[in-house]
Protein backbone atom coordinates (compact mmCIF):
# COMPACT_ATOMS: atom_id res chain seq x y z
CA UNK A 1 0.00 0.00 0.00
CA UNK A 2 1.18 3.27 -0.97
CA UNK A 3 1.72 5.87 1.73
CA UNK A 4 -0.21 8.61 0.53
CA UNK A 5 0.81 11.38 3.37
CA UNK A 6 4.53 10.91 1.69
CA UNK A 7 3.47 10.95 -1.64
CA UNK A 8 1.52 14.32 -1.00
CA UNK A 9 5.03 15.74 0.60
CA UNK A 10 6.96 14.30 -2.51
CA UNK A 11 4.30 16.38 -4.74
CA UNK A 12 4.88 19.00 -2.87
CA UNK A 13 8.16 19.34 -2.64
CA UNK A 14 8.46 18.87 -6.62
CA UNK A 15 5.45 22.03 -7.17
CA UNK A 16 7.66 23.93 -4.51
CA UNK A 17 11.06 23.41 -6.29
CA UNK A 18 9.52 24.20 -9.50
CA UNK A 19 7.77 27.38 -8.09
CA UNK A 20 11.22 28.59 -6.86
CA UNK A 21 12.87 28.30 -9.88
CA UNK A 22 11.52 31.24 -11.44
CA UNK A 23 10.46 29.46 -14.95
CA UNK A 24 7.06 28.66 -13.97
CA UNK A 25 4.64 31.21 -14.46
CA UNK A 26 1.93 32.29 -16.46
CA UNK A 27 0.97 29.47 -18.98
CA UNK A 28 0.51 26.35 -20.32
CA UNK A 29 2.06 23.61 -17.97
CA UNK A 30 1.46 20.09 -18.38
CA UNK A 31 1.33 17.34 -16.03
CA UNK A 32 2.20 14.16 -16.97
CA UNK A 33 1.60 11.23 -14.35
CA UNK A 34 1.54 7.37 -13.93
CA UNK A 35 -0.39 6.28 -10.44
CA UNK A 36 0.73 2.99 -10.90
CA UNK A 37 4.55 4.34 -10.83
CA UNK A 38 4.27 6.33 -7.94
CA UNK A 39 2.59 3.39 -5.96
CA UNK A 40 5.71 1.34 -7.07
CA UNK A 41 4.46 -0.83 -9.73
CA UNK A 42 4.99 -1.20 -13.67
CA UNK A 43 3.37 2.03 -16.16
CA UNK A 44 -0.35 1.12 -16.77
CA UNK A 45 -0.97 -1.87 -14.32
CA UNK A 46 -2.09 -0.29 -11.02
CA UNK A 47 -3.77 2.74 -11.40
CA UNK A 48 -4.68 4.92 -8.05
CA UNK A 49 -7.82 7.27 -7.62
CA UNK A 50 -6.15 7.79 -4.33
CA UNK A 51 -2.55 8.90 -5.67
CA UNK A 52 -4.41 10.75 -8.09
CA UNK A 53 -6.75 12.70 -5.35
CA UNK A 54 -3.65 14.29 -3.67
CA UNK A 55 -1.72 14.75 -6.26
CA UNK A 56 -4.14 16.81 -8.53
CA UNK A 57 -4.74 18.61 -5.30
CA UNK A 58 -0.72 19.43 -5.18
CA UNK A 59 -1.36 20.63 -9.01
CA UNK A 60 -3.83 22.67 -8.30
CA UNK A 61 -2.19 24.93 -5.38
CA UNK A 62 0.62 25.02 -7.87
CA UNK A 63 -1.73 26.32 -10.53
CA UNK A 64 -2.82 28.94 -8.29
CA UNK A 65 0.50 29.86 -6.94
CA UNK A 66 2.05 30.13 -10.23
CA UNK A 67 -0.89 31.16 -12.80
CA UNK A 68 -0.45 28.22 -14.95
CA UNK A 69 -2.85 26.87 -16.51
CA UNK A 70 -2.98 22.89 -16.17
CA UNK A 71 -3.02 20.33 -18.72
CA UNK A 72 -3.42 16.45 -17.15
CA UNK A 73 -1.96 14.15 -20.19
CA UNK A 74 -3.95 10.71 -20.26
CA UNK A 75 -2.01 7.48 -21.37
CA UNK A 76 -1.23 6.38 -24.74
CA UNK A 77 -4.64 4.64 -24.84
CA UNK A 78 -5.90 7.88 -25.65
CA UNK A 79 -3.22 8.90 -27.99
CA UNK A 80 -1.79 11.30 -24.75
CA UNK A 81 -4.38 13.78 -25.08
CA UNK A 82 -5.16 16.21 -22.29
CA UNK A 83 -7.59 17.03 -20.06
CA UNK A 84 -8.53 20.98 -19.74
CA UNK A 85 -10.70 23.16 -18.79
CA UNK A 86 -13.04 24.69 -21.76
CA UNK A 87 -11.64 27.99 -20.72
CA UNK A 88 -8.16 26.70 -21.52
CA UNK A 89 -9.44 25.16 -24.57
CA UNK A 90 -10.77 28.39 -26.20
CA UNK A 91 -7.73 30.59 -24.43
CA UNK A 92 -5.08 28.77 -26.29
CA UNK A 93 -6.88 27.36 -29.44
CA UNK A 94 -7.14 23.74 -29.09
CA UNK A 95 -8.43 20.97 -30.71
CA UNK A 96 -11.39 19.05 -28.90
CA UNK A 97 -11.37 15.06 -29.11
CA UNK A 98 -14.50 13.04 -28.04
CA UNK A 99 -13.61 10.80 -25.26
CA UNK A 100 -13.65 10.42 -21.83
CA UNK A 101 -10.64 9.41 -20.02
CA UNK A 102 -11.42 6.46 -17.29
CA UNK A 103 -8.61 4.64 -15.26
CA UNK A 104 -7.94 1.85 -18.34
CA UNK A 105 -8.13 4.40 -21.18
CA UNK A 106 -6.39 7.41 -20.07
CA UNK A 107 -5.11 6.94 -16.74
CA UNK A 108 -6.20 7.44 -13.19
CA UNK A 109 -5.19 11.12 -13.19
CA UNK A 110 -6.55 12.14 -16.49
CA UNK A 111 -9.35 10.85 -15.06
CA UNK A 112 -9.93 11.57 -12.06
CA UNK A 113 -8.87 15.26 -13.38
CA UNK A 114 -11.58 15.36 -15.89
CA UNK A 115 -13.85 14.19 -12.80
CA UNK A 116 -12.67 17.26 -10.33
CA UNK A 117 -12.22 20.29 -13.06
CA UNK A 118 -14.76 22.19 -12.96
CA UNK A 119 -15.86 22.47 -17.00
CA UNK A 120 -13.49 19.67 -18.33
CA UNK A 121 -12.81 18.92 -21.83
CA UNK A 122 -10.26 16.58 -23.77
CA UNK A 123 -8.15 18.35 -26.15
CA UNK A 124 -5.70 16.65 -28.97
CA UNK A 125 -2.72 18.29 -27.78
CA UNK A 126 -1.04 21.49 -26.41
CA UNK A 127 1.99 23.41 -26.97
CA UNK A 128 2.84 23.86 -23.27
CA UNK A 129 5.84 26.24 -21.31
CA UNK A 130 6.38 23.78 -19.09
CA UNK A 131 5.57 20.62 -17.44
CA UNK A 132 6.27 17.72 -15.24
CA UNK A 133 6.22 13.90 -16.36
CA UNK A 134 6.05 11.79 -13.07
CA UNK A 135 6.57 7.88 -13.62
CA UNK A 136 8.05 8.47 -17.38
CA UNK A 137 4.94 9.17 -19.30
CA UNK A 138 6.93 11.21 -22.15
CA UNK A 139 5.24 14.57 -22.10
CA UNK A 140 7.89 16.34 -24.91
CA UNK A 141 5.51 16.33 -27.52
CA UNK A 142 3.26 18.69 -25.63
CA UNK A 143 6.18 21.28 -24.90
CA UNK A 144 6.73 24.42 -26.89
CA UNK A 145 10.43 24.29 -28.58
CA UNK A 146 13.26 24.71 -27.81
CA UNK A 147 12.67 22.91 -23.87
CA UNK A 148 15.33 22.88 -21.30
CA UNK A 149 15.37 20.38 -18.54
CA UNK A 150 14.70 21.85 -14.88
CA UNK A 151 16.94 20.45 -12.55
CA UNK A 152 15.13 19.53 -8.63
CA UNK A 153 16.37 18.37 -5.91
CA UNK A 154 13.23 15.92 -5.10
CA UNK A 155 14.11 13.33 -7.95
CA UNK A 156 10.70 11.09 -7.31
CA UNK A 157 7.25 11.22 -5.65
CA UNK A 158 6.74 8.08 -4.26
CA UNK A 159 8.80 5.26 -6.24
CA UNK A 160 7.98 7.38 -10.05
CA UNK A 161 10.95 8.97 -11.56
CA UNK A 162 10.19 13.06 -11.68
CA UNK A 163 11.56 15.34 -14.36
CA UNK A 164 11.01 18.72 -15.33
CA UNK A 165 11.16 21.22 -18.31
CA UNK A 166 10.43 24.43 -19.19
CA UNK A 167 10.80 26.02 -22.98
CA UNK A 168 12.38 28.99 -24.12
CA UNK A 169 12.35 30.72 -27.71
CA UNK A 170 14.34 29.12 -30.18
CA UNK A 171 17.48 31.25 -30.94
CA UNK A 172 17.78 32.40 -34.18
CA UNK A 173 20.61 34.30 -35.83
CA UNK A 174 24.32 33.39 -36.06
CA UNK A 175 27.62 35.56 -34.69
CA UNK A 176 26.21 38.74 -34.93
CA UNK A 177 22.83 38.25 -32.95
CA UNK A 178 21.89 39.53 -29.26
CA UNK A 179 19.77 37.73 -27.67
CA UNK A 180 19.52 39.56 -24.29
CA UNK A 181 17.53 43.15 -23.72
Amino acid sequence: MADIKAIQQDAANVARQLLETGHMRDGLFVVGCSTSEVAGESIGTSGSEAIAEVLFEEWRKFSRQSGADLAFQCCEHLNRSLVVEREVQKKYGCTEVAAVPVSHAGGSMASYAFKHMDDPVLVESVQAQGGVDIGDTLIGMHLKRVAVPLRIDQKSIGYAHVSAARTRPPLVGGPRAVYER
